[in-house]
């Protein structure tokens, strides 16, 4: 019998024998540790944990674990969660006019190097159509703006509904999503923007870079908030430029930094690798 393997990932306060009480549930129910990571916050007092683990007896039954897990680690009141490896969430792509994002993750999915179900593409512009033909993915053209940005939410939670949808990405989806929003699907939105955050939050972060004359320049993945590209940061990338480069060249190399940067991003969160810490997150390698 093939064993099937999972990840558990563990959020709990600080504290002594964390690690012996898991590691001994585990080992009572004949699971074992093929590889785990562990991060002790000193200012927050929470501890983090990821294993990936499997079955001697194969498949987990998942009831049977919990209640097991639950009893065994009552006393640490741990946040946690066990899932399949890999989980291949079903998935939600927003974007705009611009599609290299969209493309680079589309590609990576068909290649397995990423590992989710995309359900479909949202966009508030049609000029993108085309790549998701391509990829024999459903296309929903919702027109958004500020003045009907309710009507469009609703016609989007009728595809996260209708679709089980467990994780959106904002591949250069350059619309604000409501409070309500956001803090409905906290952990869920992950969006690329297209500077080395804090700096040059907002509209036009090429032409602000241009302005300010920087000789580094960058790309931040971050999950969604109320606050406006201030949420918990995924994974950043950056690239020395020069005097010599106009706001379009600047834009040209940084559209490939957004690339790369959204899509490891994204795998690190399908691995189960990302955990919110506070207004931060902890970033397993």
């Amino acid at each position: 019998m093939k064993n099937a393997t999972y990840i558990l990932r563990i959020k709990c306060p600080d504290a002594y024998g964390i690690v012996a009480k898991v590691s001994t549930s585990l080992n009572d129910m004949n699971i074992f540790i093929m590889d785990s990571s562990f991060f002790s916050d000193p200012e927050t007092k929470t501890y983090f944990m990821r294993l990936k683990i499997f079955s001697s007896k194969g498949e987990i039954e998942f009831s049977n674990f919990s209640n097991a897990f639950e009893e065994a680690c009552s006393d640490l009141k741990m946040q946690w969660t066990l899932e399949n490896e890999p989980s291949s969430p079903n998935t939600l792509i927003f974007v705009s006019k611009y599609g290299h994002c969209l493309q680079d993750l589309l590609y990576k999915n068909s290649i397995d190097s990423l590992k989710m179900n995309v359900c479909g593409i949202v966009s508030n512009h049609e000029n993108l159509k085309t790549i998701a033909d391509n990829y024999s993915i459903p296309f929903f053209y919702i027109k958004n703006n500020s003045e009907i940005r309710e009507k469009a939410e609703d016609e989007i939670e009728g595809l996260i509904n209708d679709n089980s949808i467990e994780l959106m990405i904002l591949a250069r989806y350059m619309q604000i999503f409501s409070s309500d929003f956001c803090l409905k699907y906290s952990g869920k939105v992950i969006n690329i923007h297209h500077s080395f955050l804090p700096s040059f939050k907002g509209a036009k972060p090429y032409k602000q870079a241009y302005e300010k004359g920087v000789k580094i320049m960058g790309a931040t993945a971050h999950y969604i908030t109320e606050e406006l590209d201030a949420g918990p940061i995924i994974e950043q990338t950056v690239e020395r430029v020069d005097h010599s480069q106009s706001p379009e060249e600047l834009e040209l190399i940084g559209q490939d930094i957004e690339s790369i940067t959204l899509t490891r991003a994204v795998k690190k969160h399908l691995e189960g690798k990302v955990f919110i810490n506070d207004k931060k997150t902890v970033v397993f390698d």
